[in-house]
Formats: structure tokens, sequence, C-alpha cells
């Protein structure tokens, strides 16, 4: 068989691909013909310098902001952009007019799941390779190869491709790397690695059936990475015969810098954006990987506050509306990670959908064309509230005049401290999340709800300020230092233990202990969680998929 494969490649003298993981031969086959290769081989030579090139003003932005102590702030160079007022993208295809509930954390490697999401109410899918989904080679494979059975009608029980909720494809940030792919002596980029595959084998069928192809982006920090990722677009309808303007894709701004350049990144993806979305906890991040070494950008305990109703959220969630509508670009807002309790009619169900409801709320009257869940329960009910609430499609007639938003009110940072409740609480997230990686998952469930990259961002980047600033627990005046953290990382070890039923699951959670103390002990803060442990050859040993490994797993996430 691996000759057939060999034989592929003696064009590609500069291509290598790692053979399949065990029991994906033919999903394997499937996906990397001779045609998907040429034409990955083609993309990842074109931008390759390219994705280096953002990656490394990456840097230098960083670099500039720890050497002079400037803050971020609204460019003077493309002031004539945003004082333009005549210039708007261009519509959006019927299918992504109505967006009020969309499924979030859709990893699609999930069959039964992805299954479930297709045949429910839900105006879309978030179908996710970056936050929700651990991008082991098993996964990338299963979940490209279930989106082209989807887009071709092949999985069953599901709607036709046109009659399903629309899917928005996700793919890793550029951030990540493909490991088991190289082109000219270098790892693929894992977002053109996605990208590539999934608009090869699916980009015209979707766009035949008026379904797409839709996407997310993930982590953008600039308007220069929107106008790469619209060099992307252009290059790939070419070469696919797509007309342009085909592919349209939402923006996630989830980055304190991106939020300065809103405009510039509808601007430059005018002809194929999809709107901007909020993301709340990955946002909350980019306050501690920009400027948290800086004691005036000490993040509270996220528990208890930091919220959307706090005016560095608010004012994000305001000007992201506002720049949409402005510019006829829908605006999305968050996901609800709230899991309703299987039993109904009990106060505890109540109390978590009145939860949803309040903090939706927020969403649909700051002007949201519509935002995300993660249970399949919570879609009938978030439509209704949406539609009881709204009138249309979506809420592109409010225009938010009343919004005046300052770089004061970007960059106030919430009062309040850290309580032990938060320091366990991130602990726990930071740990669970590395745990659930090791066993091939990219979510897990904590204290009745979804946790993700995310969350983990979050979680691990506040423990680290607080001990490099050290904090003081409001509890008890201890300060949160090294000494503090590992000791409540060792009695959470004690805690979870008796959920582990085999030598390996105790072994794989302790190793996830490990790996996350290295993370927030650290000097210097890792700028991603997940490259973080992508490079890692803990990681990368943990990749073949076990049945164990995933067994442990469920029952660990059901904490």
């Amino acid at each position: 068989m691996f000759n057939i494969f060999g034989q592929l490649f003696t064009a590609l003298t500069m291509m290598e691909l790692l053979p399949p993981p065990s029991g994906l031969q033919a999903e394997y086959v499937t996906l990397f013909t001779t045609g998907s290769l040429h034409f990955l081989h083609e993309l990842i030579s074109m931008f390759d310098k390219k994705v280096d090139q953002i990656l490394q003003l990456r840097v230098s932005r960083k670099a500039h902001l720890d050497l002079s102590g400037d803050l971020p702030n609204f460019l003077e160079n493309t002031e004539h952009i945003r004082s333009d007022p005549a210039w708007r993208v261009l519509p959006v295809p019927p299918r992504l007019q109505k967006r009020h509930v969309d499924i979030g954390d859709m990893a699609p490697c999930d069959t039964q799941r992805f299954i479930k999401a297709l045949q429910s109410p839900a105006q879309g899918i978030q179908v996710d390779f970056d936050d929700g989904n651990c991008p082991s080679f098993y996964n990338q494979i299963k979940g490209i190869h279930n989106i082209i059975l989807a887009v071709n009608n092949q999985l069953p029980g599901m709607p036709h491709i046109s009659k399903a909720p629309v899917l928005m494809l996700r793919p890793r940030a550029w951030n990540m790397v493909e490991h088991n792919m190289m082109v000219e002596g270098k790892e693929a980029p894992g977002p053109l690695f996605d990208f590539g595959l999934l608009m090869f084998h699916c980009g015209k069928i979707l766009f035949e059936h008026q379904s797409g192809p839709f996407f997310y982006l993930s982590k953008v920090e600039s308007f220069m990475e929107a106008r790469l990722w619209n060099e992307i677009f252009v290059w790939t309808q070419e070469k696919l015969g797509l007309p342009l303007g085909s592919i349209k894709a939402t923006v996630l701004i989830e980055n304190v810098l991106a939020t300065f350049e809103m405009e510039e990144i509808l601007y430059e993806l005018q002809e194929h954006s999809a709107g901007l979305n909020c993301g709340i906890w990955d946002y909350s991040a980019s306050f501690v990987n920009k400027l948290g070494h800086r004691e005036d950008f000490l993040l509270p305990d996220r528990s208890k506050y930091v919220n959307m109703e706090k005016r560095f959220l608010r004012s994000y969630m305001d000007l992201l509306v506002q720049t949409c509508h402005r510019r006829c670009a829908l605006a999305t807002g968050g996901m609800a990670a709230l899991l309703l309790p299987s039993s109904l009619n009990t106060d505890s169900y109540r109390r978590v959908l009145a939860s949803v409801k309040r903090l939706k709320m927020l969403e649909i009257n700051a002007g949201v064309d519509g935002f995300m869940v993660y249970d399949l329960n919570l879609i009938k009910p978030m439509q209704e509230l949406f539609q009881s609430h709204t009138e249309g499609e979506n809420q592109l007639h409010l225009l938010r005049d009343d919004v005046r938003v300052t770089p004061e009110d970007l960059l106030s940072m919430p009062s309040g401290g850290v309580t032990l409740y938060g320091l366990k609480y991130n602990i726990a997230v930071g740990v669970l999340f590395i745990n659930a990686w090791l066993s091939g998952k990219g979510h897990f469930f904590y204290r009745g709800q979804v946790e993700d990259s995310a969350t983990a961002e979050i979680s691990r980047s506040q423990v680290w300020q607080w001990i490099r600033h050290q904090a003081r627990l409001e509890d008890d005046s201890r300060v949160v230092n090294r000494q503090l953290v590992t000791d409540l990382t060792e009695e959470l070890m004690t805690e979870l233990s008796p959920f582990c039923h085999s030598s390996g699951s105790k072994q794989r959670l302790h190793t996830a202990a490990d790996m996350f103390l290295e993370v927030v002990l650290k000097r210097h803060f890792p700028e991603f969680i997940t490259s973080y442990l992508n490079q890692d050859h803990t990681f990368l040993s943990y990749q073949s998929p076990a049945k164990d490994k995933m067994l442990e797993s469920d029952k660990l996430s059901k904490l």
C-alpha cells in the first residue's frame, strides 16, 4: 500500500507526509490524492514565507510594547480607513443572513456529535479544528474526512447539505504547525494544511449548494494578518475556479491588539468578510500575553470579577457591534459554555437556563446578530430568546451611534482580587485541559460547563500573572507564589485520583500536572498553551489514539 503513496510523491520531491494513523488508511487515501497534494504543495509554497513574516511581526510588536512602555492604540497610518464613511463589506449570502444560534466547539472527529449537530435546528455549526479540537494526526484526518462525508451527504440521518446547519469551518490558528507534513524542509503551517484540504475537497460543492465555503479565522492580531488571509482566499478561488468573493470568513476578535484594528480587518476582507466575533476568554488572556508583566494590567479572579458587564469587555463588545454594523458586517457573540442538567423541571435546570439567558440578553441588547452554544439542548431556548427580543434575520439596523469607546475604556482592568476558589479552579482547568490533550481530546466537562483551549489559556495566564506579581488571596492574605501553586496542584491530584481507573491514566494526569506547573512557573510567559503543548515531546508521544485513553478521559470529563 505504501509503495502507492511513494509513487504519488515522485513529482513532489520537496514534500513529505507521514503514513496514516492506525485504522484510518481509507480516510487517508481519500484526503491525500495526487491532486490535493499538488494543491497543498502550491498553497504552502506560495504563502509559507508570508506566514513567517506575520509571526515575526507579532514578536516585533510585542518587543516594541515591552521596550517602549507604550499602550495599544488606534493606528495613525490607517485613520483614513476609519474616517471614510463610504466603504462597506459585500453582503453575505442568504444562508449567512440569519444565524441566531450556532453550535460552538464542534470537533468534527467526534462523528456521533457531529451527526447530531447536523440534525439539529441550529442555524450554523462552528466546525472546529482550533479551540475545541486536539490536533493529533488522527483527529485532523478523521475530522476533515467527516466534513467531506457531510458535504457529500454521506453521513447517516443528516439532511442535505443545503438544508443542514451551515458549516463554519475553523482551521487552526497561525501559531500551530502540522508535524506530519513537511514542505520544502519545513513543517506545514497548521491553518494552511486544514484550509487547503477543506477547500480542495469541499469548496466547489459547498459553493454549488449555496452553503459555503465559510470560515472562522482564529486569533488574528492585526489587519496585516487579515490581508494575508485575503490573499490566500483570492489565490485559492482562482486555482479552484471559484468566483471572487465565494469564500466568506468571520474573524474572531480575541486579541487586545486586534480590537484597535477591527475596521482595518474588515476593510482588508471586504469581498470575503462574514463579520467579526467576540471571544471573551482568549481576549482576556491576550492582556496577560501582551501586557501581563505590568502591574497595572493585573487581571483579577475571572470566576468572580471578569464578565461581559465589566467596562473593558462591555466596551469591546459595543465597539465590535458598532464597527460591524457601520460597515454592514455581521457581529456575533461568544459561546455559552454552561451545560443544562439532564433532569428537566428542577431548580438546577431552571437556574442554569436563567443564567445563560441573562448572559445572552447582554449580547442581544448590545446588538449582536447571533451567538453560540455548546449544549445542543440550549439551541431552541436561545433561538426563542433571540426571536422574542429582535425583529428580522439580524440586527444590522442597530448602528449603535450611542457608542463612544476610547482606548482607556478598552484597557481598563476591572477591580478585584484573587480568591482561593478562583486559583484552584484555574489550576484544575489548566491541568485537566492538558490531560485532555494527552488523551486526544480538545475539550472536557468540569463543574457543569465545557472547557477548551480558550478557558485553559485564561486559566494558566492568570496563575502565571498572579505568581509574577505576588498577588495576595482575599481569603487569608496568603501570597500566590510557586510553593502555594505547587501545593494546590498536588491537592488536585489527590482529589482526582479516585477517577483514574488505570495506572496509565494516573500517570497521564500526573504528567499533565507537571506540564502545567512548567508552564505557569516559567520566568517568561509562553505565548500560547496550544503552541507549547504542540511542540512538546510528551504530547507528540501520546498522539496515537488508544481506546483506554479515551475511556479514562471520559471518566475525568464528567467531574
